[in-house]
Formats: structure tokens, C-alpha cells, sequence
């Protein structure tokens, strides 16, 4: 059996005290489960990898604890891995008892392991939606009248460039952070700058 991560053992001590016998069942019936699995943290969380493919992964939140195996839909079934409203396939948990049982959960790992066996690769779990055509704010269509350079800049932007300014000035929550927005883009427009101008290389 590989070592035990040292790192996950932090984890789980700094957990909540609800998250601590939730992430310690899952780490023993993987390990239990899947002997050959090495621990390491990926994006900062517990993950189990197994032949140097990601097998599963816990984390622990302030309020509940989450566990999804990598191949989500394909170990769970899509409906179950649709239906969670938290990471992973097994909703929020709060207490070890809102798991599968111990030989259902061995059960899942075993088919994780397999897929990862066949080579199977991970779908994509949703397909890139097209966003809808930018729409001007009167107010910016108003202020771009009035300047012919700021204007044929902004009409000539792409339509993601164009986004990025009017995301921009709609986000402001006051009047007067709008109006001053407003006549920056316009500067910054007039001077055929894109919005982030200051990060481009």
C-alpha cells in the first residue's frame, strides 16, 4: 500500500470537527479499496490518483463536505452526477451517513479504476454555449455619437472586447461610477484601446 500523504492528514485535522469522520471513511475505503492509489492535493484538496490518472477527490467546506470521482457520470450514472448541486457526485455532506454504504462505495471505486484501466478519458461535461450578440447601452451608444474615434474602435472590436466594456459599465452600482466609466471607455476608446489595455503585452 502507498504511503499516506502527510498533507491530507493536516487537511483533515484543520477540517471541521463535522468534516473530520467523512474525510477520514472516504480516505480508509479508497485506500482499503484501491491499494495501489497514491494521495496527493490537487487545486488545494485531497485527491487519490491511480496509475497517474486522478481516481477521486474529497474536500471540506465550512458548512458540508463534498467526494466525485473523476470519471463522475461514468462511474455514478449522468443523472445522479447532474443532480448534485455541490462538487462531486454525493451532494453536501454532513455526516458519513449520507454516503453510499462501505461495499457500495468500494464498489464505485473499483469501477473508477477500471475506466482508468481501458484508458477511458473524461467527456466533456457540457458543450460551449454561443453567448448572445453584445447589446449596446443607450447611454454608451449615446456617448459613442459624440466621439467618431471611440465609436469606429468599438465597432471594430470583436464582439468578446465589446463585452468586456459593457460588462464593465454595467457592473457599476452607482450612478456616478456608471457615468465616470462611461467617459473612461470612451477615452480609453478613443485611443483604440481594448478594456484591459493595461495587462496586454
Amino acid at each position: 500500500m502507498a504511503a499516506a500523504d502527510p498533507r491530507i492528514d493536516a487537511y483533515i485535522a484543520q477540517a471541521a470537527p463535522f468534516a473530520q469522520p467523512i474525510l477520514e471513511h472516504l480516505r480508509t475505503v479508497v485506500r482499503a479499496t484501491c491499494p495501489e492509489v497514491e494521495e496527493t492535493l490537487k487545486w488545494g484538496m485531497p485527491s487519490f490518483v491511480y496509475r497517474g490518472k486522478i481516481l477521486c477527490g474529497m474536500a471540506a467546506f465550512k458548512q458540508h463536505a463534498s467526494f466525485g470521482f473523476w470519471h463522475g457520470a461514468q462511474v455514478v450514472g449522468a443523472e445522479q452526477a447532474g443532480d448534485s448541486d455541490a462538487m462531486g457526485q454525493f451532494g453536501r455532506l454532513t455526516r458519513v451517513a449520507d454516503l453510499p454504504g462501505k461495499r457500495e462505495l468500494a464498489r464505485l471505486v473499483k469501477q473508477a479504476m477500471a475506466l482508468i484501466e481501458s484508458g477511458a478519458t473524461r467527456p466533456t461535461t457540457k458543450t460551449a454555449q454561443p453567448k448572445p450578440p453584445v447589446r449596446t447601452p443607450d447611454d454608451l451608444a449615446a456617448a459613442l455619437g459624440k466621439n467618431a474615434k471611440a465609436r469606429a474602435t468599438y465597432e471594430a472590436f470583436p464582439p468578446s472586447q465589446q463585452r468586456e466594456y459593457v460588462e464593465w459599465i454595467e457592473e457599476a452600482k452607482r450612478e456616478a461610477t456608471r457615468q465616470s466609466r462611461l467617459a473612461q471607455a470612451v477615452e480609453w476608446m478613443a485611443e483604440g484601446k481594448v478594456r484591459n489595455w493595461k495587462y496586454v503585452k
